[in-house]
């Protein structure tokens, strides 16, 4: 649930050309007319007050038998669940073996690919069933040297994460590809060569999650960022994005909008942080209390960027995270995970067959 990876352009499709077009500044939204079939499912644990999400959202998945309560994280991709969670395993196709690193707490989970549905539901009795995907079966938990957050398991049981994000594979994750994300392969959907009938993509918000996009579910004043094809042309690039510390000059590199996770992790220039920070409680810098931080998503010569801010430890503002964890050294590159807190600021959209990320703010 951390970081970075490379991106080139490539040709896209009739279709994503035209979301481009109408992305850019003073002109309209994507449109979603023709497009229908988009599933609402509301969180089990909805927001505490209504108007606040401190918590990361779940929601119940299922592979044939009882359901299992699952973290919806967009910081990730691909489901990964304890083996004991999935009936008769041994009589489903088998893959491989597979390692899945979450590098925001330094778990190793390592287990075997199994081909099966999976039937995905909220607390509104509405659910999806994906075509049959790779689920990642967890049948021991290793650790990293020096994790934040790990154990380790020679059996663990209450393992269960549904990844629905992009642009994982450069983060110890490369086995993470889009065909292994649930919300990207249902029935109707296509690819991004070939979109099908209903579009790859969901709304985020702090109740719940809208699946399949359509003109219903993507009304209001969205703002729009274009992503880059990845590398492998299988997948999209990391979100763009431009960070300022109290003001200071921007300094310009990806973002990762992450539900998995509620406490907010930062790298940025040393000279950026210089006399801002304090020793954690759990080990580490933190940013000091009341240092102020802006994130723009979209490069540095977007015009007029989606973003949000706030006060380091100001609990009036529901989209200030718990913490805000400084990573990494002098050479790694500029980066945001905003922690789940950032869906008290926006409505968070992706577009997996155009290559577009959209923006709804809250107004507070």
């Amino acid at each position: 649930m951390i970081h970075h990876d490379i991106a080139k352009t490539v040709t896209i499709s009739a279709m994503a050309l035209m979301v481009v077009c109408l992305a850019r500044p003073g002109l309209a939204q994507p449109r979603y007319e023709n497009h229908e079939g988009g599933t609402y499912l509301k969180f089990l644990n909805d927001s505490e007050t209504g108007d606040r999400r401190g918590a990361p959202p779940t929601l119940l998945m299922s592979f044939g038998g009882d359901p299992v309560r699952a973290v919806m994280d967009t910081g990730s991709t691909g489901i990964v669940v304890a083996a004991s969670s999935i009936p008769d395993i041994d009589s489903l196709r088998q893959i491989g073996p597979g390692t899945l690193t979450y590098s925001s707490s330094g778990r190793i989970m390592r287990g075997r690919w199994v081909e099966t549905r999976v039937t995905i539901g909220g607390s509104n009795d509405q659910s999806v069933t994906t075509r049959p995907i790779a689920v990642l079966a967890v049948e021991r938990i290793d650790c990293v040297p020096h994790p934040r957050n790990c154990e380790p398991s020679d059996a663990p049981r209450h393992v269960a994460m549904m990844g629905v994000g992009f642009a994982r594979e450069g983060d110890h994750q490369s086995q993470s590809t889009p065909d292994k994300n649930p919300f990207l392969n249902l029935p109707g959907m296509g690819t991004m060569a070939a979109p099908g009938r209903l579009t790859r993509g969901y709304v985020v918000t702090r109740a719940g999650v809208h699946v399949g996009l359509t003109a219903a579910n993507t009304r209001g004043n969205y703002r729009f960022v274009q992503l880059q094809r990845a590398a492998d042309g299988r997948d999209w690039g990391p979100l763009p994005a431009c960070i300022a510390v109290d003001g200071g000059a921007p300094a310009c590199g990806t973002a990762l909008i992450d539900t998995g996770v509620s406490v907010m992790y930062l790298t940025v220039p040393a000279d950026r942080a210089a006399d801002r920070t304090q020793a954690g409680e759990r080990g580490g810098q933190t940013l000091a209390p009341g240092t102020r931080l802006s994130i723009r998503f979209g490069d540095a010569t977007a015009e007029r960027p989606p973003g949000y801010g706030f006060a380091t430890g100001d609990t009036a503002n529901p989209a200030a995270p718990e913490r805000i964890v400084l990573v990494g050294g002098e050479n790694r590159p500029t980066f945001v995970n905003t922690s789940v807190h950032a869906l008290n600021a926006f409505d968070y959209l992706f577009d997996a067959d155009a290559g577009v990320v959209g923006f709804r703010m809250i107004d507070r």
